[in-house]
């Protein structure tokens, strides 16, 4: 057995994935898998995953079957209806307390249900076979899944227009506000084509978090290893367990999303309990030792997905560790002159300590009023909103800093050369990019056209704002975007490997303040096309990955994304429309409700405001609040990377010490500091829990289990959650406008929040 040592080591990106396996003796032998093969049949239950991305080759299959019917009805009808449910569902997430998303196994799992019940009830025969031309198979259910999910990300730009509804009161004609969020995605997708060479056909960039979609495609699809098909219920089990049990902790006794023993002790007597062990309520406090038993909410930290290097020994250690210590010494040590204000929101004070009135220094075309600045005061943040934006900004510098020093050979590789201009296929030594060598790729020229043409929409579109505004001029569109192509870069690399992104809006809304002084509507939509493109280019890295695992044509691939954009655009406009309509008034309060929080918009409004209109006076060095070292925080982060880099440089490869400075991810480690002060935080130290068993115990001591069922488990729990938490949401949580509380009891108090931590 390995070590916990080297279990978690950080990708070995320098090695071929041939020579590790080569070195093995119970490797996979990745080279004789062909069409007949079984997965049972090349993989070795009782291998132990040692390197992360070896999961790419033990637990996924490199089996392909050319002939198989793709282009079918089931896909046409079941990719429109499940992209537009799970667009809608996403939308809904936007609002609420929980930072949460549309997990792609949720969209699997539905799709599958909806796909094996139309090839079971369609005849085949004669005309038929044309809606139904047999098995519902692996490549036309990847094909949903990817323009379901591309359907389910919420573009930034669906954020903005809400935050400009909410906070300006300015509307967007309908069709220009649809085609902004289209062609802000297809932007990143345009930059995408750019890095495939680089972050989609390597075995390192393993996207750790879609193993387990891929895990379960395989699983459902191929006989011979196929959990459901044969006879073993564990998935529907599992499904049927959470689908069952979710609605509890949701609806009637919201006290198990976050269970605090010292909460319960204290019963809401003392804001400093409140503020550091509460969590059950949004904005309450950063959940020092509380757990939570709600799927909904542990899920957000992937638990059974991340390699354990990234969520126990880093992630949780540093949200955990250092992210309550210098959250809550910040607070009570009045750093930022924030301890009159509330410990946790991301809206914006006066001096009063109640909500900025923005309405009152922001003249008629959305300009700063100076004289009425004068009066009323510059605004302020909350000390921990503050120290997160900080955080943050140091994050991304030391992730810039960190792939160019830890992995200058694949940088050079992939664009020393100028690989990734070159035609045909690449020149990479992966088992799955040997299979989909058979089938002809996107061309650049493709990727090209798309993103030229994108972007001269994106141009027209700034300048189609009400009464003629202009939102954004067309030269800083051009700017930002290519700032979102380098970041693209970096935040590819990190999620490819590690399976995290990072928070780069702070850096990019402090960029567009000093660049558009004075202008909270324009630095919004510079913070649009410098970080949503940067995002979707990500998330088209990703699912191109996806279809690379399961053989699904690049083009198929391409074209499923694009439809899915469409669908998404569509319907989150039109459902954001629907709940800022219903819920205005909840969605503005910086606190908010259980069911409902403008959370995230209210962010979006505050970096408008603070770092828009009033960039230079609240972010110049010198100035009274001392926002200056935020922006200040990138350049602190260039340079954190460097000494444990010459450490490591400078010591024997083979010493613990060396290990160690290899082994610390210090973008993810300040990320995380910052990661607490917002929302709900009830599930983090279940994750601990959770992860330490799947990702340590499990797959070192039960490798045959945890390559069998660990990933059909986190698919089965996320389907089933998220279809409760949807048939929820507009059955008494008031999606649709009509909103039923359950009565008041001891699980569900109406004086406290949920935890019993806070009085109300």
């Amino acid at each position: 057995m390995t070590s916990v040592n080297d279990v978690a080591a950080l990708p070995e990106l320098d090695k071929k994935v041939s020579q590790d396996i080569e070195k093995s003796a119970t490797a996979v032998s990745y080279e004789k898998v062909d069409v007949s093969s079984d997965i049972s049949d090349v993989l070795d239950d009782e291998v132990v995953i040692d390197k992360a991305e070896d999961v790419a080759i033990q637990v996924i299959s490199t089996r392909d079957d050319p002939d198989l019917p793709i282009f079918t009805f089931r896909l046409v009808f079941l990719g429109v209806g499940l992209s537009a449910f799970s667009a809608v569902l996403a939308t809904i997430y936007t609002f609420k307390p929980q930072n949460a998303s549309v997990s792609q196994l949720f969209c699997l799992i539905i799709a599958y249900v909806l796909g094996e019940g139309m090839a079971g009830i369609i005849p085949t025969r004669g005309y038929w076979k044309y809606l139904n031309p047999g098995p519902f198979n692996i490549k036309e259910h990847t094909a949903i899944v990817i323009m379901a999910s591309t359907a389910s990300t919420v573009s930034t730009t669906m954020e903005v227009i809400a935050a400009m509804d909410l906070f300006y009161d300015l509307k967007l004609n309908a069709g220009v506000a649809m085609f902004q969020i289209f062609a802000t995605q297809m932007i990143g997708y345009g930059i995408a084509g750019l890095l495939r060479n680089f972050l989609v056909y390597p075995t390192y960039a393993f996207y750790p978090t879609y193993i387990s979609v891929v895990n379960l495609l395989q699983s459902l699809h191929f006989n011979g290893h196929s959990t459901l098909r044969n006879g073993d219920s564990s998935g529907s089990l599992y499904f049927a367990a959470i689908f069952f049990w979710e609605w509890i902790p949701q609806y009637p006794f919201p006290l198990l999303t976050a269970i605090s023993i010292i909460c319960l002790v204290d019963n809401g007597r003392h804001d400093f309990v409140r503020n550091l062990f509460g969590a059950g309520s949004s904005n309450e406090g950063i959940g020092l030792f509380s757990f939570g038993l709600s799927w909904t909410l542990i899920t957000q930290g992937n638990p059974l997905v991340w390699p354990l290097q990234t969520p126990l020994v880093l992630t949780i250690n540093s949200r955990n560790g250092l992210g309550y210590i210098v959250l809550t010494a910040s607070y009570y040590a009045n750093v930022f002159n924030g301890r009159n204000l509330k410990w946790m929101s991301s809206s914006l004070f006066g001096e009063d300590g109640e909500t900025y009135n923005q309405t009152a220094v922001i003249d008629s075309n959305f300009h700063i009023n100076q004289t009425a600045l004068a009066e009323v005061g510059l605004p302020r943040y909350t000390t921990t909103y503050a120290i997160s934006q900080l955080c943050y900004n140091v994050s991304l510098g030391s992730a810039i800093t960190y792939v160019f020093l830890w992995h200058w050979k694949e940088l050079k590789h992939a664009f020393g050369s100028m690989q990734f201009l070159r035609k045909g296929h690449a020149d990479v030594d992966d088992p799955h990019y040997e299979e989909m060598k058979k089938y002809p790729e996107v061309p650049q020229w493709a990727y090209a056209a798309l993103f030229v043409v994108s972007l001269a929409l994106s141009i027209g579109l700034g300048y189609a704002g009400p009464n003629g505004a202009v939102l954004i001029p067309g030269w800083s569109v051009i700017l930002f975007t290519v700032m979102a192509a380098f970041f693209a870069l970096i935040l590819g690399f990190i999620s490819a490997t590690t399976g995290f992104t990072f928070a780069i809006k702070y850096a990019v809304q402090i960029i567009a303040a000093f660049i558009h002084p004075g202008q909270p509507i324009t630095v919004m939509y510079a913070n649009l096309f410098g970080n949503a493109s940067a995002f979707q280019t990500v998330y088209l890295l990703q699912d191109l990955k996806l279809g690379q695992y399961t053989k699904l044509p690049p083009r198929v691939t391409f074209g499923a994304q694009m439809a899915g954009s469409i669908l998404g655009s569509i319907f989150n406009y039109t459902m954001m429309q629907t709940i800022v309509t219903n819920n205005r008034e909840v969605l503005k309060d910086p606190t908010g409700t259980r069911v409902w929080s403008g959370w995230i918009i209210q962010s979006i409004n505050s970096g408008s405001v603070a770092m828009g209109a009033l960039g230079k006076e609240l972010f110049t060095y010198g100035k009274p609040a001392g926002y200056w070292v935020i922006p200040f925080g990138m350049v602190i982060g260039l340079l954190a990377p460097i000494p444990f880099w010459l450490v490591y440089h400078f010591s024997n490869p083979e010493s613990k010490l060396a290990k160690t400075m290899k082994y610390l991810n210090i973008p993810i480690i300040t990320l995380y500091i910052g990661y607490l002060p917002y929302s709900v935080n009830g599930q983090w130290w279940s994750c601990l829990v959770i992860g330490f068993v799947s990702q340590w115990w499990l797959r070192t001591r039960r490798p045959g289990w945890f390559v069998k069922y660990n990933y059909l488990m986190s698919a089965a729990l996320d389907g089933g959650s998220q279809v409760i938490l949807f048939i929820l949401s507009f059955a008494v949580f008031g999606a649709s406008g009509n909103a039923v509380d359950f009565p008041s009891w001891w699980g569900n108090p109406s004086n406290l929040s949920a935890d019993r931590c806070k009085s109300t």
